[in-house]
């Protein structure tokens, strides 16, 4: 799935790849609020109105980078990638990005349809992975597992609770549940 609103190839998809550099570097040297669409563009080296033809607005860039950031990061998970380890390495994406993190805080929550994609994109993808290292457990089980991650992410990019945190914190609760799940099996 591409971050920009059409598929693209060849010089074009230098020039995405460009603008999404770009972005991370910007997001490094200014305040989400401060960065615009405009500021990528001149720090792409390429106009403003290339940079629009791909990305709607500065929340639909930032989205892109946080998408391929995850995109690059579950892709080296293999079948030995235990649920603690896909955790700990999705968590310092933004650990090691703590302007990222902020940034994508705000641009996530954004309304533009193109960042709503990519919201359910990057759930979408979190579930997959998700799923894969939580083995047996019911898929309620996972949906609370995603959403528990989402919302470390949020806090930890809020600065409430340290990004290493949420790895343990989410293997715990996976144990809480598989004791759960396991004693009401037995119930029956």
């Amino acid at each position: 799935m591409e971050p920009v609103r059409r598929i693209v190839g060849g010089r074009r998809a230098d020039t995405v790849q460009r603008l999404l550099d770009a972005a991370l570097e910007e997001i490094r040297a200014v305040e989400y609020g401060e960065l615009s669409v405009r500021s990528v563009a001149r720090r792409a080296d390429v106009s403003p109105a290339t940079a629009y033809t791909y990305f709607s607005s500065k929340d639909h860039l930032i989205s892109s980078v946080v998408w391929r950031k995850i995109q690059e990061t579950t892709s080296a998970f293999d079948d030995d990638t235990d649920l603690h380890q896909m955790v700990r390495r999705i968590t310092n994406v933004f650990a090691d990005e703590p302007e990222l993190s902020r940034a994508c805080t705000s641009a996530l929550l954004g309304d533009d349809p193109e960042v709503k994609r990519l919201r359910d994109e990057i759930g979408t993808e979190l579930a997959r992975s998700l799923t894969r290292g939580l083995g047996s457990l019911p898929p309620t089980a996972v949906n609370s597992v995603t959403m528990a991650l989402v919302g470390g992410l949020v806090l930890s990019g809020m600065g409430y609770i340290p990004f290493d945190d949420v790895a343990d914190r989410l293997v715990d609760l996976v144990n809480q549940l598989q004791q759960a799940s396991g004693r009401r099996g037995r119930k029956r």
